[in-house]
């Protein structure tokens, strides 16, 4: 999971800084064109979810195992999506989705402190 996490953040760090604008807040479903895109949301929502509840239980363990979920539709989502699109909306909707992994993991962990 550590490995998609940086790939996500470092792409929308490179697009952030290229664009001088944040890509925050939620992507628009209406805009997803492919499975993966919609299977990625999806998989996002659900773990941030388990891992919320169990961070609030204390059960930080469990908490991992709901973000390692995400690996599998992280990794499909890189081997199938083209991120940056022609189509700016699209883009856009692409990293805001990025950003929503970035997001989740925060509900465990601060994993942009970890070299390598």
């Amino acid at each position: 999971m550590l490995a998609g996490y940086k790939r996500a953040a470092n792409i929308i760090r490179i697009e952030e800084k290229k664009d001088k604008r944040e890509y925050t807040g939620a992507p628009d479903p209406q805009l997803y064109q492919l499975p993966e895109e919609q299977a990625l949301a999806e998989a996002i929502t659900t773990a941030k979810s388990d891992a919320e509840r169990a961070v609030a239980a204390e059960d930080f363990e469990a908490a991992m195992r709901a973000m390692a979920k995400l690996r599998p539709y992280v990794d499909a989502f890189f081997d199938k999506v083209t991120v940056n699109a022609e189509d700016k909306a699209l883009r856009e909707n692409r990293l805001k989705l990025l950003n929503e992994i970035r997001e989740a993991t925060r509900a465990v962990a601060d994993f942009s402190r970890i070299e390598g």
